[in-house]
């Protein structure tokens, strides 16, 4: 979302943020993104790491917490500070051709990704209500394209919102199964390592999966297309008000991010403590863990199970292709935003929607869906570290976020996390073939 230079001063009262806003508006951009990293590829990751490992993968998810809520935040603020997305930032800041290149593997890895949730999401609903998983999948696909096109955004973010709860199926699945409590405590408080290579690769898969590229761009447009909403200039011309923005926006975020890696947990228990003692360790989608629960832990917990994939997948769907259609438009300084009706924004509803059938039809090819998934891991892999590299530097310069630079505590943090996926991604060199 990119901006005028020089907007026009709005009164004090109309660029000030509402002195003590509800819960509702506090819970935002954050929390869709943390949620959309649930997709139905996540929940596919995170049962494959419990089914094959057990309860020693666990620890991992607390160890990405703080990375994945430090680079959110600066993601947001970038935003929330500059009035434009992060490709428009990166357009102004770095070589068109880097900026175009980035953008170009993630809207690769998007439809990937797209393609993978898609497939999940109509298998999920045949399971549940009986049918063609591919005439489910044609049209839920359709329908989020539909409501993501036609519905003003203001209009659309409520319903987001409300698709987040879905996710709280996870957690009553693993309620409704017997957990050994003082093992799970035991595998969070002293990680475990399983020998050969497969449980560094599920590491891999596990970081790639939680800290996703896609959910950066999301959340910085996403506090764009809220600061338009509210009449709001970028808090660079009127910083004044930027604490109470950025109080809000870490609220935001925190809850987002540990919502995500809660239910990362529910998801991988569920998985460790049903599939893996009955030898159930070959899990090619989220589709195929619910399917595997079924017999196990009774239907009720299998359905509790795909409810959740159907329930993520719709809200993941729009957030993958709307963060693509963000990006391209950034690179190309296209009028842009799910605030602006198809008639003004032509070129970027062209990206989002093209993104979506393209995710459609090749969730129809014959493609092994864990290649996609493995393909998509890789992809964000490899544009993850620069572009979270990118994102930290503007964030710490002053050309770009003027005398909001973000704060020596989150600028650390931020970095560590970037410094952790380059690890990862160093990690997954001898596995790419």
């Amino acid at each position: 979302m990119d901006r005028q230079e020089s907007p026009v001063p709005l009164p004090e009262s109309a660029s000030s943020e509402p002195a003590a806003p509800s819960l509702s508006r506090r819970l935002g951009a954050g929390l869709i993104s943390g949620a959309a990293d649930d997709d139905p590829s996540g929940i596919a990751t995170y049962s494959q790491a419990g089914a094959q490992f057990g309860l020693a993968p666990l620890w991992s998810l607390y160890l990405t917490l703080p990375l994945m809520i430090g680079i959110q935040m600066v993601s947001a603020e970038v935003g929330r500070v500059t009035g434009r997305g992060l490709a428009a930032n990166m357009r102004r800041h770095f070589p068109r051709w880097l900026t175009a290149a980035l953008v170009g593997l993630l809207l690769g890895a998007n439809i990937f990704n797209l393609a993978a949730d898609i497939g999940a999401i109509g298998e999920a609903a045949a399971m549940l209500l009986g049918g063609s998983s591919m005439a489910y999948a044609l049209g839920l696909s359709l329908l989020s394209m539909t409501l993501e096109v036609a519905v003003p955004f203001p209009r659309y973010a409520p319903v987001l919102r409300i698709l987040t709860l879905s996710l709280f199926a996870y957690v009553l699945t693993a309620m409704v199964v017997d957990v050994p409590w003082r093992e799970v405590l035991a595998a969070m408080i002293w990680p475990r390592w399983a020998p050969g290579p497969g449980y560094l690769l599920m590491l891999v898969a596990i970081f790639g999966t939680t800290i996703s590229p896609y959910v950066f761009f999301w959340q910085a447009s996403q506090e764009v297309e809220e600061e338009i909403a509210s009449g709001q200039p970028p808090l660079r011309d009127t910083p004044l008000v930027a604490p109470g923005a950025f109080r809000r926006i870490r609220f935001d975020t925190a809850v987002g991010m540990v919502y995500s890696n809660a239910v990362a947990f529910f998801i991988m228990l569920t998985a460790a403590v049903v599939l893996h003692p009955h030898g159930v360790t070959d899990i090619q989608s989220s589709a195929d863990a619910a399917r595997a629960l079924r017999p196990l832990a009774g239907p009720f917990a299998g359905a509790l199970f795909a409810l959740g994939i159907l329930g993520t997948g719709l809200l993941a769907l729009p957030v993958l292709a709307g963060s693509a259609a963000y990006a391209v438009a950034d690179v190309f300084d296209w009028t842009e935003g799910l605030g602006r009706r198809p008639s003004e924004a032509r070129l970027f509803y062209l990206i989002l929607v093209g993104s979506m059938l393209l995710g459609l039809l090749l969730s129809y090819s014959p493609i092994d869906p864990i290649r996609m998934l493995f393909w998509s891991a890789v992809l964000n892999g490899v544009i993850a570290v620069p572009l979270m590299a990118g994102i930290m530097a503007m964030a710490s310069r002053r050309s770009v976020m003027g005398d909001l630079v973000i704060s020596r505590p989150l600028r650390w943090l931020g970095w560590l996390a970037t410094l952790a996926m380059a690890a990862v991604v160093i990690a997954m060199l001898p596995f790419w073939h």
